[in-house]
């Protein structure tokens, strides 16, 4: 984001939630096996505040990524240097967040305010429908969303047709989109038969080949995010020092 290599962050509801914690305490304390046990699972008093955040930025207008990365930047957070919510609001990059109701730990906290989640995300919907007006040429880098990923983006081009400034009709029709980096790499044209199983597959059927119809080539990676994600970063840093002439 520093290097101008990302132009928008989109997180589902659990990104802030961790992100959160690693600006709080340098750590994450999810382990579903361990405290689903003891009913104890997400009923941490830390990440239950975000839910106050929450409410707040819905009197105020405000869409969720934004809240959070606020409080984060300006709170007292000692990791706040490693939170992504907080860089993207410091550097000033949009940064959504598209939650699903009774999904996420947030919600079973006595003061979650199911209005302000759906009004501080539906304004970030808004915002992630404008960015992807601007797709063309550009690439869109999912990394594991399974659902809430492959339902948002049909979505966003026409509604971004709805809401452009210019009032005319929109559609990109040369982006790359890209799930799940890593050792395969597979390109798709079709979704396949109705009798396989990939048909009834989201990612595949929806982001591989329906929003490239127009225009645009996908592509699909499989591998382990603990590998791939870290060297997709190496690789885009290498690329941004050799542009500016440094070396690697």
């Amino acid at each position: 984001m520093e290097r101008g290599l990302i132009d928008h962050i989109a997180l589902n509801g659990a990104g802030p939630i961790h992100d959160w914690e690693f600006a709080l305490i340098g750590a994450s304390t999810e382990s579903v096996a361990r405290y689903i046990q003891t009913g104890e699972f997400g009923l941490w008093a830390e990440t239950g505040r975000m839910n106050d955040v929450i409410r707040d930025a819905a009197g105020a207008g405000l869409g969720l990524g934004e809240a959070i990365g606020r409080a984060i930047l300006d709170g007292p957070f000692p990791h706040k240097d490693v939170s992504i919510l907080a860089a993207a609001t410091r550097l000033g990059l949009p940064a959504t967040v598209h939650v699903g109701v009774g999904y996420d730990i947030l919600h079973e906290h006595p003061n979650c305010d199911g209005a302000a989640l759906g009004a501080t995300s539906y304004r970030d919907f808004l915002v992630f429908t404008q960015t992807v007006t601007r797709l063309e040429g550009g690439v869109l880098l999912k990394l594991r969303l399974r659902r809430h990923g492959p339902r948002g983006l049909p979505q966003s081009p026409g509604d971004g047709q709805e809401r452009r400034p210019s009032g005319g009709p929109h559609h990109p029709q040369d982006h790359h989109g890209r799930l799940r980096p890593r050792a395969h790499r597979r390109r798709y044209a079709a979704p396949g038969a109705e009798d396989r199983p990939r048909y009834y597959y989201r990612p595949w059927k929806t982001i591989l080949v329906r929003t490239v119809a127009d225009g645009g080539e996908s592509f699909y990676l499989q591998g382990d995010h603990r590998a791939t994600v870290p060297q997709l970063r190496r690789a885009a840093l290498a690329l941004a020092l050799a542009a500016e002439g440094e070396t690697p």
